[in-house]
């Protein structure tokens, strides 16, 4: 998901008049909150396929704070005023735990490890990092969106609704809409932006999950290219956070790049969080270094001629 942009970044000058005229044709899009309605039939809806043999998982509970269980209130009812959850008998059942968001609220989660443990995986491609950074190179013009809780707007499948559901001290309930969590949600998520953004593919946008970015060599191109963009989204039916998004910009982070029309760069602070780093001590540390090593290499000049594995010695 985007990260809150920092002013040193991604000063987000007064877009052009032509950038806010189009903002104001699309505003529908561009809601404060999602509609108090589910989103529509998709191509695709997410479905959670086990293992054959496989039963009902359940796990009880977790012991929360008080300040978590007034939080957890607060947030059931506001998933239930949007229809985005439903009271549910089901077998299966996960309990919920919170993590802290940047801005110190609290996100609610529901563990979902045991149903993952026992789902068949979804092969489907999520993008090389990468492959989307090199595509943006030549142009001078970004614009950066962010779909509002964008797993909320992909529904689940009828059959495996009963699986989402979540036990609370206030009963238990399932999801309607694809929640958090699940292991196959992001490559749900992805086969659904590249189904309806095929179109503008490498041409003018590239996306990874729920965020695109929308590219353009200069800003009478831009001018074009961004109401292509968002005709999709309204025809669809996806809306964009117009707070988390940036138009118009000569520089943006995008994938923990900085892209601009000098070119494009690795984020300085990855580069420092790798300076920093401490020696792995176990083999899932190493694996976890190794994958944002891997990030950080994909910019760098020739990086690619050699095995990464052969370089981090």
């Amino acid at each position: 998901m985007s990260t809150k942009v920092e002013n040193d970044r991604e000063k987000a000058s007064e877009p052009p008049k032509e950038i806010k005229e189009i903002l104001k044709e699309f505003q529908y899009i561009l809601p404060d909150d999602l509609p108090d309605e589910l989103p529509p039939y998709r191509t695709h809806q997410h479905e959670i396929v086990e293992e054959p043999g496989s039963k009902p998982t359940f796990r009880a509970p977790y012991r929360l704070s008080p300040t978590e269980v007034a939080d957890m209130k607060k947030q059931i009812e506001y998933l239930l005023a949007k229809g985005l959850i439903r009271p549910s008998t089901s077998l299966y059942s996960a309990p919920i735990l919170f993590t802290p968001k940047p801005d110190g609220s609290l996100r609610m989660c529901i563990d979902y490890r045991a149903l993952n443990k026992q789902t068949i995986k979804n092969k489907y491609q999520i993008p090389r990092i990468d492959d989307l950074i090199d595509r943006l190179r030549g142009a001078t013009v970004f614009s950066k969106l962010d779909l509002r809780s964008g797993y909320w707007q992909i529904r689940m499948a009828d059959d495996s609704l009963h699986k989402t559901a979540f036990r609370t001290r206030y009963g238990s309930f399932e999801y309607l809409v694809m929640p958090f969590g699940l292991t196959n949600a992001p490559a749900s998520f992805q086969a659904e932006m590249n189904h309806i953004l095929r179109p503008l593919l490498d041409e003018c946008m590239v996306v990874y999950l729920d965020d695109i970015l929308v590219y353009s060599r200069d800003i009478q191109q831009h001018v074009e290219h961004l109401p292509r963009v968002f005709e999709i989204l309204r025809r669809e039916r996806f809306y964009v956070k117009l707070s988390k998004s940036n138009f118009a910009l000569e520089k943006v982070q995008f994938l923990k790049h900085i892209v601009s029309t000098q070119g494009v760069h690795v984020d300085p602070k990855k580069i420092e969080a790798v300076r920093t780093w401490k020696t792995p001590e176990n083999g899932r540390s190493y694996s976890s270094s190794l994958a944002s090593l891997t990030t950080t290499t994909c910019s760098c000049h020739n990086t690619r001629r050699s095995p990464r594995h052969s370089r981090i010695c």
